[in-house]
């Protein structure tokens, strides 16, 4: 996957080079026709020919020596100048090529147009933006340049006047290495992050041969995964089979409780296409065998890079399939009802006719980081940030600014939970030019909406022993569902994201078990800090209830609010799955008011939820109701928060 990435982002350069050798080339070869050469010196043109075939022959210090010969005996041999200036650019030194190709624009600033632009990358290589822009201007007046070289020029151009203004305006950013336990000398990249920030996992890209570390290709890629303990990240492991095998795995994504993951592997027996998206599931505490996750999602051309959203119901990827705008696009799928994954469909608004990478959905569903080569910015890849409006349309990319994209390739980017830190890769200022795992805070700008999370255990109420159990997180203001997943079957354990800024209904149930239910009233603009919450469920038995707490009513009325409704069906689907089952909707005040006025709320209340269950098909022999109006508190009624605990609707099981 690295390897790939790398291949991706170099290719624009490699045409925009082959154009420019094609144009240079065709001018060189001149010299089979000296009437066509800019000088007349026999000595000079010999040594130019001398030069060119050293060039062609890749011997570029042999080149310059014979074309410095050449405008020895001819200071104005316009083609040895030029020559010259590709020679040291094939040798990569920047400063030289720069200084030949400013000679053949002091000859002849007409000669060749495409000097220009040459000057216009190296300038921008060099982070002389404005120079490169102003190269760039007096490229672009030239008329009958090809059509690829102009559109390059024009995005170089683009890209010039943003690096420009953003390097005089650099954004806060102080990168922190994580240390020796997640960087462990090899090439670390692609973190995931579970949304307490206690689980890490990584690809690395580690060598086959343990004995022979130094050798040239002797590297795979593997994934490692390290835990939060006593603040700092464990040592980390390699995960190891299933998951990890002597081929490459790699560009990883974990769900937000770190129970599955979606990956890429390439070129396996039961692949679609080059490269193809996988996933497992940790099951009993062992990750199951991978499966490939098949159409529509992967297809004969690569698939790759997945990113799941924290409700598990949509996944973005990277793929190369026909109908996308560039090279490589970003799409995403949602799950249908019956649990497959539905038509990719490609992201507009984001994708350009270039390259878009590392898409990464942040837990609050709505904010998108991924990399591009195509908006704006360093050069190579950039990291932008998008989000979604209420309608689902995608706003412009923001660029996260320097010095957080630079002219090399920045990608692979995550953000925690809480929104305030990012995660990523890079070689930068590395001496042994490894990729390390690096976190940063963000500015405010570029922070996603804050995302809290409920954590527990779910265990049974008499034996104390852990249950797996099915968890449900309802939008109360949209009755839809948010997540739905279980807990741990070994250790009872779940985790679940609380996006803020909404109100959550909880639902927890488990066959042969009372359903477990409660709310949260998320605060926005604000990170709230996590639940943390062990949940018992009692085993169905006459004379167990359970605490509706999903069930509204308007104020001082008996009326039924909207958000109830999830609840309600909530308590049918238990009354199906239960056939022998008899159940008291049992109604209970605070001391607000005088007791009779309480008792005739209280009853009218519960009445109003068996009347729902009977209009929904629940047999009337099933379902009873009681007013107790305040005489059974569960809390002190001198305090608004005692009080509202005892304004309450219970299930009592009868039978």
């Amino acid at each position: 996957m690295f390897l790939l990435n790398f291949q991706f982002s170099i290719f624009n350069f490699q045409f925009i080079r082959s154009v420019l050798l094609c144009l240079f080339i065709s001018l060189a070869t001149l010299s089979l026709d000296a009437q066509k050469l800019s000088s007349t010196s026999k000595k000079a043109i010999k040594e130019y020919d001398a030069g060119y075939s050293a060039y062609s022959q890749k011997r570029f210090q042999q080149a310059i020596s014979y074309l410095n010969n050449a405008v020895k005996q001819d200071p104005k041999f316009i083609e040895a100048h030029l020559l010259i200036a590709e020679s040291y650019l094939e040798l990569e030194d920047l400063p030289k090529s720069k200084e030949a190709y400013l000679r053949c624009i002091a000859i002849n600033p007409n000669f060749f147009p495409p000097a220009y632009y040459s000057l216009a990358e190296i300038d921008f290589e060099l982070g002389e933006y404005e120079e490169a822009s102003n190269y760039l201007d007096q490229y672009l007046k030239f008329t009958n340049q090809r059509a690829s070289l102009r559109s390059a020029a024009e995005k170089l151009q683009k890209n010039a006047v943003f690096a420009a203004q953003a390097t005089k305006n650099p954004v806060p950013y102080e990168p922190h290495d994580l240390g020796p336990n997640i960087n462990i000398g090899y090439d670390q990249y692609w973190p995931s992050l579970s949304v307490d920030e206690q689980t890490l996992v990584f690809t690395a890209l580690i060598p086959i041969d343990p004995n022979n570390p130094r050798v040239v290709g002797n590297r795979q890629e593997d994934f490692f995964i390290s835990t939060f303990e006593n603040d700092e990240w464990s040592p980390a492991r390699n995960m190891g089979p299933p998951l990890n095998t002597p081929d490459n795995e790699g560009a990883q994504t974990i769900t937000s409780d770190a129970s599955k993951i979606y990956f890429t592997a390439c070129n396996r027996s039961d692949g679609k296409g080059g490269c193809d998206i996988y996933y497992s599931e940790r099951r009993n505490g062992q990750w199951t065998r991978p499966k490939n996750l098949g159409a529509p999602i992967n297809t004969s051309a690569k698939e790759t890079q997945p990113s799941i959203s924290s409700d598990q119901q949509t996944l973005y990827f990277v793929s190369t399939r026909p109908g996308g705008k560039g090279e490589q696009d970003i799409w995403y799928s949602t799950l249908n009802e019956n649990g497959t994954w539905g038509n990719p469909v490609n992201l507009e608004e984001i994708n350009t006719s270039d390259n878009e990478s590392s898409p990464f959905i942040h837990p609050d569903n709505q904010t998108l980081y991924f990399a591009s080569t195509g908006w704006p910015g360093m050069g190579n890849y950039d990291l932008f940030v998008t989000r979604k409006d209420s309608t689902g349309k995608w706003s412009e990319p923001k660029n996260l600014g320097y010095p957080i994209n630079s002219k090399y390739n920045e990608e692979g980017l995550i953000i925690n939970a809480r929104g305030d830190k990012a995660y990523y890769s890079s070689d930068r200022g590395n001496e042994n030019h490894v990729r390390n795992i690096y976190s940063f805070e963000l500015y405010p700008e570029i922070r996603p909406t804050p995302v809290s999370y409920m954590k527990g255990k779910i265990y049974d109420a008499k034996y104390y022993k852990p249950l797996k159990a099915r968890f449900e997180l309802i939008d109360l203001s949209s009755t839809k569902q948010v997540i739905q997943s279980q807990s741990d079957s070994i250790t009872g354990e779940f985790l679940v994201c609380l996006p803020v800024g909404k109100s959550y209904a909880l639902n927890i149930s488990r066959k042969g078990y009372l359903f477990h239910s409660e709310h949260f009233m998320m605060g926005s603009g604000t990170f709230s800090k996590p639940f943390l919450k062990d949940i018992p469920l009692r085993q169905i038995a006459a004379g167990e209830k359970v605490v509706l707490e999903n069930i509204f009513f308007e104020f001082d009325s008996y009326r039924l609010l909207d958000e109830s409704k999830f609840e309600l069906q909530r308590i049918i689907r238990f009354l199906k799955e239960n056939p022998d089952v008899k159940v008291q909707m049992t109604g209970h005040t605070d001391n607000v008011g005088n007791a009779k006025y309480n008792l005739d709320l209280s009853q009218n209340r519960a009445r109003a939820v068996a009347n729902y269950l009977l209009g929904e098909g629940i047999p009337m022999n099933r379902v009873t109701y009681r007013g107790k109006g305040v005489t059974e508190p569960i809390a002190s009624n001198d305090t608004e928060e005692g009080r509202a605990q005892n304004r309450r609707t219970e299930m009592n099981i009868v039978k």
